[in-house]
């Protein structure tokens, strides 16, 4: 049992299918030996018996047996007719039981053996039987011999046994090389089944298969995740315990084998059914809560076979979207100040050095009014920390990077709505801010200008955000937005622009693009202030 548990699948496979092929085709032969030899038995006996009757009623034979030496005339009839027939021995005798004629003509005159003829001679019966005879075991037919309804003999036709066991034995053999024959054969295809199991599941053995499972469904439970597969129908094939509690549904409910449809009407995973195309960070409404959808087709040999969607809420996304958006700002502030007033502290050292105080003491006074400048600006117009911390670090990040950032003055942006999520605004405003500083970076002729101008008057937030690059080509403004697209060599882009785009979506904006009155490009965005969310 331990040598059989160690064995492959693919081995056990082919062990199985040939003890299964090797027990039904056993069967079958031993039925139908056993039925050919029923068969045998009951044609020779039935060939017996008509022989028997045949001799029993020929007139030679009841003339011959009419004759005070009946042997005279019966024996060479016997003998002539067993020769033709192929039977092992033809018997007649008188109404006592004595041969009259016997293949040894030395039996003759000597009764029959057996015990066997009693029912023809006495009831004048013709049937089969079976006995031990003086020349064996033998299958014989037995027949009276009548004159006018009166038994004057008995007529015995026999096939020794030994004769139709040869036959049956015959008919064995040529059963189990039949046998042995499609044997081989179930072995080659039981080894190329096997191999194509083993082949359809990856060439896994079960108990790693079994490993896998319990692995697979330990995660899908522990994970935060809602997850949902289905099949190339729709049809729900695995959904998760967070499946069940985001969409409000039992937990001992069993949803595997309903149609998506019927669990989530809004769904879109027939279209990515229909499309093989994945789909990512899509925002739909379940009940009362918005989740962000990731749905990706199953394929297998460029044929669809399904679709699993992961699905989370958006709650719990934009907390840990709000932490990292404080965390990086304020690593950003940092890294920029540091790294800038590293530079400018060289520089006072170096001025004191060479005793020029005055222009020190000047250029001290100068960072920090400019800095002081800037933070007061933020302070009164951006009461909201997350942008205004935003904005600040992108400040020190044009200083480090020798671009003036400028915010304008007349800039407000105090009327800042609490539907509004700061980290939407977040998103747009730093992506469209670094790609006016990667434009005017590749531009190397004139100065180097970001202006950013914020205003919060009517119904809208607007911002707009110039700078002195090389602008938009024409050609490139219906696609600028597309994800994957940029006009920028290099790996990882077209991404920014794109976020931008799709958080606009969300808040119901939309942003325009247009020339700058310093040479390069303008975005303008509106945001409008009441709710007209996009799900």
């Amino acid at each position: 049992m331990n040598r059989m548990k160690s064995l492959s699948l693919q081995t056990k496979l082919s062990l199985m299918i040939l003890a299964l092929l090797f027990t039904v085709l056993l069967l079958l032969g031993l039925i139908f030996t056993h039925l050919y030899s029923t068969s045998i038995e009951e044609q020779m006996g039935e060939r017996a018996l008509n022989v028997a009757q045949s001799v029993a009623t020929m007139p030679s034979v009841l003339d011959g047996m009419k004759l005070e030496n009946p042997s005279e005339a019966i024996q060479p009839i016997a003998e002539e007719l067993r020769s033709k027939t192929g039977a092992e021995f033809i018997v007649v005798g008188d109404q006592e039981g004595i041969r009259v004629a016997h293949p040894l003509a030395d039996r003759i005159g000597k009764h029959m053996v057996g015990g066997d003829s009693q029912r023809a001679l006495e009831k004048g019966e013709s049937y089969v039987s079976k006995a031990e005879g003086s020349l064996g075991s033998s299958l014989r037919g037995k027949a009276p011999i009548l004159n006018n309804g009166e038994i004057i003999g008995i007529v015995s036709v026999g096939f020794l046994t030994e004769d139709i066991e040869q036959k049956v034995d015959q008919y064995e053999l040529k059963v189990m090389s039949l046998i042995g024959t499609i044997l081989l054969l179930g072995l080659a295809g039981g080894f190329f089944i096997a191999k194509n199991v083993k082949r359809s599941i990856f060439g896994l053995e079960p108990s790693e298969i079994g490993a896998m499972f319990l692995e697979r469904n330990t995660i899908l439970q522990t994970i935060r995740e809602g997850i949902i597969a289905v099949d190339a129908k729709g049809v729900v094939t695995l959904a998760n315990q967070e499946a069940h509690r985001m969409l409000d549904r039992p937990e001992d409910e069993v949803l595997e084998g309903k149609d998506i449809l019927t669990i989530l009407p809004n769904t879109r995973m027939p279209e990515v059914l229909r499309s093989g195309e994945a789909e990512y960070d899509q925002e739909i409404a379940i009940g009362h809560n918005h989740v962000i959808v990731n749905r990706i087709p199953i394929i297998q040999k460029e044929k669809i076979t399904g679709a699993v969607s992961s699905f989370r809420r958006k709650t719990e996304i934009e907390a840990l979207s709000r932490e990292l958006s404080q965390v990086q700002s304020y690593a950003s502030v940092l890294r920029s100040q540091t790294h800038e007033y590293a530079n400018k502290l060289y520089t006072i050292l170096g001025l004191i050095q060479l005793g020029a105080h005055e222009e020190a003491i000047e250029l001290i006074h100068k960072e920090a009014i400019g800095y002081q400048e800037v933070v007061q600006l933020l302070v009164k117009a951006v009461p909201n920390p997350i942008i205004s911390a935003l904005l600040l670090g992108k400040y020190n990040r044009a200083h480090e990077l020798h671009i003036q950032f400028s915010i304008d003055e007349e800039s407000n942006l105090s009327d800042f709505p609490e539907r509004l999520e700061p980290e939407k605004v977040v998103t747009i405003i730093g992506n469209l801010i670094d790609n006016a500083m990667d434009a005017v970076l590749t531009n190397r002729e004139g100065e180097r200008l970001v202006h950013l101008f914020m205003t919060d008057i009517g119904r809208d937030l607007i911002f707009e955000i110039e700078d002195s690059g090389n602008g938009v080509a024409e050609e490139e403004m219906a696609r600028i937005f597309d994800r994957g697209f940029s006009g920028k060599e290099g790996e990882d882009r077209g991404i920014g622009l794109s976020l931008v785009k799709n958080a606009l979506d969300y808040l119901g904006g939309y942003v325009t693009i247009s020339t700058s009155r310093y040479g390069g490009a303008a975005f303008t965005v509106v945001i409008p202030k009441e709710e007209q969310t996009n799900v």
